[in-house]
């Protein structure tokens, strides 16, 4: 995979097919690795490039000095597209959702289309007034952060697979998908710090150029439930396709109901 040097980062990145440029960015505790199938399903007409955030792949990792951001990670996605001619489509799944937005945002007009996968934003509950939902939020982050702090990986990896992946997930996977599940949770201290500290309201991302998709499952999990409708409700002319079944990572583990939304969202711009 091409790896980009800018300003002493590194960004690696996948690119296959020829065509209009789509940059993908992928959610937590996953990889550009996440987006084999989306572009396959792509590159005969586009250009797809798969970006690794940070401390994902040969990506630089994220320095623990200080907190990370959303502006942060999106200059990953910045550095990418100052690289391609023409107007690029951007899509982003969960936290990869949240990094898409604010790049859109600080793009502008070089972004003409933009598809935003079960996105976390988890800022907007607070700022909404969400209690409920934004205290299960912390309660999961809590959990987390606080058994990899204690170097109970296989405790932190249980209740984030669990949550976002159904229950039993963590007991179901073999060993080797396990080593390397903990490994890529070592990053999701800081993603929450980018999330859940972004000070950007429903009404900054309405000023979004592009033409915006958001896909969610109608029975996902309560906070990405209500972002969605906070980003309904606050956002006019943005277009709402919402699932039946697949969960959160459907993208993953249901490509074969996600994938040909996105494609047709992609192809109509």
């Amino acid at each position: 995979m091409p790896v980009l040097s800018r300003a002493g980062l590194r960004i690696d990145y996948a690119d296959e097919g020829q065509g209009r440029p789509v940059v993908l960015v992928h959610s937590s505790v996953s990889g550009n690795r996440q987006w084999r199938a989306l572009t396959d399903a792509l590159s005969d007409r586009y250009r797809v490039l798969a970006v690794n955030l940070h401390g994902y792949g040969e990506t630089t990792p994220w320095p623990a000095v200080e907190p990370q951001s959303l502006a942060a990670q999106a200059r990953l996605i910045r550095a990418v597209c100052d690289e391609l001619d023409g107007p690029v489509r951007l899509v982003g799944h969960s936290f990869g959702g949240s990094v898409a937005l604010k790049a859109a945002l600080q793009l502008g007009d070089r972004i003409s289309s933009l598809v935003l996968l079960e996105p976390n934003p988890f800022h907007l509950l607070a700022q909404e007034g969400r209690s409920a939902a934004w205290l299960e939020t912390q309660s999961l982050r809590e959990y987390v952060t606080g058994h990899i702090a204690a170097d109970d990986w296989p405790g932190a990896s249980r209740r984030f697979a669990d949550y976002w992946l159904g229950e039993g997930t963590w007991d179901a996977m073999p060993e080797r998908r396990r080593a390397a599940f903990a490994e890529a949770l070592a990053q999701n201290p800081y993603e929450w710090e980018a999330v859940m500290n972004e000070q950007t309201g429903v009404e900054g991302y309405a000023a979004v150029a592009a033409r915006t998709l958001v896909v969610s499952d109608r029975a996902t999990r309560r906070p990405i439930r209500e972002i969605v409708e906070i980003l309904e409700h606050g956002c006019a002319g943005w277009s709402f396709r919402f699932l039946e079944e697949g969960g959160h990572m459907a993208p993953l583990t249901r490509p074969e109901l996600v994938n040909p939304i996105v494609a047709e969202f992609l192809d109509a711009g």
